[in-house]
């Protein structure tokens, strides 16, 4: 049987919560370095002028779509494969999954490009783009998502890392290329020095070359052997199996960020209904709740390996253990956000607007939504959470009656002609129902049979 790594160890058998925080801190570091990198994007696309921000708002909502599919619902897949792999002592395994990982990020990456060079203009149309805006979205997008394969690429590779148990060097990696991409962005969309402007699509280049840095880092460091299992392709055989360890997660995962960025869409346009003040209110609060998904998503994909080994090591006890502890850890820090905004909406709505008509509405917003914080975020860990025992099915129809709700009511409020409270009040309600139902079929769905 071959020795494992003395952090996996640890990981299969130490303390949990201590380990699972010692895990999940440069997880959310990086994270939020990540949401930072959106805001400085913004500023700089912002400069260039009205046209170009309002291009950027139609194509966000695919770039992060890409980020958390990439990142949450098929790397969480593979973090679990090679996790349940580790926990079984089976470290020539968990190298070849590493290859199908690869295999099938890339292969994702270059289908994500393909669609949207050929049906972009379709999609961004359709949320309303024309004219100089339209021509603006379809012009940065083409650059853009020719780094999909990238992006891809970059967090498989620091999925499996994850899936070996160690979050430092990735989270690392993500911190560094984020300052890469923060510097290139600027210098290349705004110009400095000799480097002249060049607008929109400089700031969708600086992606691409500092995403490429992860990708050769990440690369280098997994095929030396620095990591917990060493990278190599050489007598790599492709097989069904391996692929399928890892899609029947990946796949069916995949369903909850799409889910996740319709519901965001569907309500968007619901209080788009009632005027531009609303709207504006919302959006601050709507900036509020990308800062907690970092939170969220760093204690997650930290519980992912832990429960992985767990279930490889036919512990389900402790796997359970691990889950219920990490969304208990995720409730309680966004409980602590949403009872200060609750209580005190201005520390954050006062950051982005002065005008009282609007600072209304995102008080409101946040006195309504703060409460249910901690169950969106018990909701969101749970579901990474689960992809570690391979049984992600559960938390995906939670997330499919999430939508269904802001969908069917938000439709039935529509016909009503209700005022802004009540959707934010359907937006709480969601949120609740979000978290309690994610609970409830982990708590039913049965992971396995604890080894003698």
């Amino acid at each position: 049987m071959t020795k494992l790594h003395p952090a996996i160890e640890r990981m299969k058998s130490g303390p949990i919560l201590s380990t699972l925080l010692r895990l999940a801190v440069p997880n959310v570091l990086a994270m939020v370095m990540t949401v930072l990198v959106g805001i400085t994007e913004t500023f700089y696309i912002g400069r260039l002028g009205t046209t170009p921000l309002a291009a950027i708002a139609l194509v966000f909502p695919f770039a992060m779509l890409t980020q958390m599919m990439s990142s949450g619902a098929m790397g969480g897949a593979v973090s679990s494969a090679i996790s349940r792999a580790l926990g079984a002592n089976q470290t020539e395994r968990a190298n070849t999954l590493a290859v199908h990982a690869i295999t099938i990020g890339s292969c994702a990456g270059i289908i994500y490009t393909l669609i949207f060079l050929l049906f972009g203009a379709h999609f961004y149309h359709f949320l309303g783009g024309r004219d100089a805006v339209l021509a603006e979205a379809v012009g940065y997008s083409n650059v853009l998502f020719w780094g999909a394969f990238l992006l891809w690429l970059s967090n498989t590779l620091a999925s499996i890392l994850r899936g070996t148990g160690n979050m430092v060097i990735p989270s690392v990696a993500i911190f560094a290329t984020a300052i890469l991409q923060i510097i290139l962005g600027g210098v290349l969309g705004l110009g400095a020095g000799p480097v002249p402007s060049f607008g929109m699509i400089g700031v969708a280049y600086g992606f691409i070359i500092a995403t490429a840095v992860g990708v050769l880092y990440f690369l280098w460091y997994l095929t030396t052997g620095r990591g917990r299992i060493r990278l190599s392709f050489r007598g790599v055989v492709l097989q069904k199996e391996m692929f399928y360890d890892i899609l029947k997660v990946g796949a069916l995962a995949c369903l909850s960020p799409v889910q996740s960025v319709f519901a965001i869409l569907i309500f968007t346009g619901l209080i788009a209904r009632l005027g531009v003040l609303p709207l504006a209110g919302y959006g601050i609060g709507q900036r509020l709740e990308f800062l907690l998904i970092p939170i969220s998503f760093g204690i997650g994909v930290a519980a992912v390996p832990m429960v992985g080994m767990a279930i490889g090591a036919g512990n389900i006890i402790r796997a359970r253990k691990v889950a219920w502890t990490a969304g208990l850890v995720s409730a309680v820090n966004l409980a602590l956000v949403g009872g200060l905004v609750t209580i005190a909406p201005d520390l954050w709505a006062s950051l982005f607007t002065t005008d009282e008509s609007v600072l209304n509405y995102a008080r409101q917003y946040l006195r309504t939504v703060g409460p249910a914080f901690p169950f969106f975020g018990l909701g969101l860990t749970l579901y990474f959470a689960s992809q570690g025992s391979g049984k992600v099915l559960g938390p995906v129809l939670a997330g499919t009656l999430r939508l269904a709700l802001v969908a069917g009511v938000g439709a039935w409020l529509a016909m009503r002609e209700v005022d802004a409270s009540d959707y934010f009040l359907l937006m709480a309600t969601v949120m609740f129902i979000y978290g309690v139902s994610t609970a409830a079929v982990i708590k039913v769905t049965r992971w396995g049979t604890t080894k003698a």
